[in-house]
């Protein structure tokens, strides 16, 4: 049987009495799926059958129809400019030659298909399939609701300080039209500095810690000092920039990204062709790509693998899920995985060769070994790279591309985990979805908040508090929340019944993708969860034995604590609302567990068509599972699975 986009299913009158009465009510002459989908884009009323049922028929509430990307492509920008971000740039480069240059790319490439493909497609699934946000589609096992509050405390945190890094990109852009080049040798201000060759400090560096941060001002984390209002304004005019992008929801940042997510990789290609005719470049390319093979044996190397993975697929955070919540419904999400987790990876590997041509001419032009020029996380984007830069000819317009390129990236990120958040309120609260003034409200007032809370950080030792938050945030509590959610869907849901769930969304299933998700599903019952127990086991022990520094500061006691708290936060809401569900079932501890990890109605009820369960049939009054969000009367009404679901 086809099914129609959006998860309604095209059948016949001869099995619709038995199915169609339950799986659509209609809205002004329009079919809607319970989940609030729309399932036709045709405007011409749909023929109306009556269920024939036995029992009462359920009084059905007015069901808001939710958004759909308005094309396919939008999709796959949105989730490659979601997954291609800063730490592509910055960070990727860094950690391949950190960890035995081009030899890292094998541990990498381990983890990317054993980790980071499985769970990509997993979260890409769970959301279109269920076409809910990281809260509400946890009705496909209410016991574990908690991963969905989880995503959304890590996302939170994410979106705190991920923005602080686009405000410095507008202080950069902002200061990239100046003549000479404020952080160059060129600059009167910088005349004494370059100079003087004694004191160890580049112009660039001083620019960075006292004109941009004023770090130099503070003394730790117990001394934030005053706001700094120039970045203060940067901040703010970085907000109502995502406000204004997602006001109209999908349907505005869908269009965005076509110029967003594709203008990054117009200034990778210049800077790489433009890095190539630099003197001494071949000198940073070969330091990024010579093989240390005997780095393999180190577990530090193995652990910076999968973290990069989970870092810049953006795995665990809600995003993904809840932008393919919005997709048609026979999408097919295994090619669309397959597309986005190679792009980005790839362009993490292709943006190596852009960074290091250029840190060859600078190591060049010092005289200097490349490992002493190149930096980690911010150092590399705001101190390594606009210090190469100045020293380029043209070096105003290369600076002005970069740190657009830097901004686009940047705000395509967060896109997706302020998307994430949205997504999960409107499902928590449908009727914001209705009215387009109180949603713009919230998300007015959701930025907002954001940017109170972020002021913190563009103090003169804002840079301690966004180094604290940026280290704990991904850390051992993202990966508990993957795990679990792994753990869940393959042992809890059933493996089976979700691949099952997959081939129903392609319908017309290629043979390669039924042999590709007997791949995932090795990976989701084994080896994924093997890894990730780990990676989870050295995070302990490296947290435990490594000290958190910034430049020469040491974190005092207090402040690991409190990172240490910020992932237990965000882990801590699964095992709270396990215990939730089940307490609210009734039966013995056995009986309450069972119920508690069963789906509920509405999670499938909408794609009973889709599936062909014809023979599958409904028992009224009888109350499955408690669930605390945007309940329907199909909650209340038991449906029979065949047994071999449930495997």
């Amino acid at each position: 049987m086809q099914v129609e986009s959006g998860r309604a299913a095209a059948v016949s009158p001869a099995v619709s009495s038995a199915t169609t009465g339950q799986n659509s009510v209609h809205l002004n002459g329009h079919a809607v799926t319970q989940n609030g989908d729309n399932p036709t884009t045709s405007p011409a009323p749909q023929p109306h059958f009556e269920s024939q049922t036995t029992g009462p028929a359920p009084t059905l509430p007015q069901v808001v129809p939710r958004e759909q990307w308005g094309g396919k492509y939008e999709f796959l920008l949105s989730c490659l400019g979601y997954c291609v971000g800063l730490g592509n740039v910055w960070r990727f480069p860094y950690l391949c030659y950190r960890n035995g240059g081009g030899v890292f790319l094998i541990p990498y490439f381990i983890m990317l298909f054993v980790t980071g493909v499985p769970l990509f497609l997993m979260e890409l699934s769970l959301g279109q399939y269920g076409a809910a946000g990281p809260i509400m589609v946890w009705k496909c096992c209410p016991l574990l609701k908690g991963i969905g509050i989880g995503m959304l405390c890590v996302s939170t945190l994410v979106c705190l300080y991920y923005n602080v890094i686009i405000a410095w990109t507008f202080y950069y852009l902002g200061s990239s039209f100046q003549s000479p080049l404020p952080w160059s040798c060129e600059a009167i201000a910088n005349a004494d500095l370059c100079g003087n060759s004694t004191t160890g400090i580049s112009s660039s560096e001083v620019f960075w810690n006292e004109r941009v941060l004023g770090v130099v001002y503070s003394k730790g984390l117990s001394d934030p000092g005053p706001v700094r209002w120039p970045l203060a304004l940067c901040l703010l005019a970085a907000w109502v920039l995502i406000f204004l992008c997602m006001f109209k929801g999908i349907r505005s940042s869908g269009k965005v990204v076509y110029v967003t997510a594709t203008f990054p990789y117009f200034v990778l290609i210049v800077l790489v062709i433009r890095g190539a005719t630099l003197e001494g470049s071949l000198q940073g390319i070969a330091f990024y790509l010579t093989p240390d093979w005997g780095r393999l044996s180190n577990a530090q190397v193995w652990n910076d693998a999968a973290s990069q993975i989970f870092y810049s697929l953006g795995i665990g955070v809600g995003g993904l899920l809840s932008m393919a919540s919005y997709n048609k419904f026979d999408n097919n999400v295994i090619r669309d995985t397959l597309i986005i987790t190679t792009g980005n990876c790839s362009t993490s590997f292709f943006a190596g060769f852009a960074i290091f041509s250029i840190l060859g001419h600078m190591a060049w032009r010092k005289g200097v070994p490349v490992g002493e020029v190149a930096d980690t996380g911010p150092g590399l984007a705001f101190v390594a790279y606009p210090e190469a830069l100045a020293l380029l000819p043209g070096s105003v317009f290369w600076a002005i591309m970069f740190f657009l390129m830097l901004f686009m990236l940047g705000i395509d990120t967060l896109f997706g985990n302020m998307e994430g958040i949205t997504t999960a309120v409107l499902d928590e609260f449908p009727q914001l979805r209705r009215n387009t003034l109180h949603k713009g409200l919230f998300l007015g007032a959701l930025c907002f908040c954001f940017y109170l809370m972020g002021l913190l950080l563009v103090t003169n030792g804002g840079i301690y508090w966004f180094t604290l938050i940026d280290s704990y945030s991904t850390s051992f509590g993202l990966i508990i929340i993957t795990l679990f959610m792994c753990i869940g869907i393959s042992f809890f849901y059933g493996v089976n019944q979700f691949c099952q769930d997959i081939i129903d969304m392609i319908r017309d299933c290629p043979p390669w993708c039924s042999k590709v998700l007997l791949y995932f599903k090795a990976c989701w019952i084994f080896f994924t969860p093997f890894l990730l127990l780990f990676i989870l086991t050295y995070i302990f022990i490296e947290m435990y034995n490594t000290s958190l520094h910034y430049g020469s500061y040491l974190y005092p006691r207090w402040g690991k604590a409190l990172g240490v708290c910020m992932g237990a936060v965000c882990c801590l809401q699964i095992l709270i609302w396990a215990i939730v569900a089940i307490a609210k079932e009734t039966g013995t501890l056995k009986d309450r567990f069972q119920k508690s990890i069963r789906p509920l109605n509405t999670w499938r009820v909408n794609n009973l068509n889709s599936t062909g369960r014809v023979g599958e049939h409904v028992e009224p009054e009888r109350v499955e599972a408690p669930f605390t969000v945007t309940l329907t009367d199909m909650d209340f009404t038991a449906i029979t699975w065949e047994a071999g679901s449930e495997a």
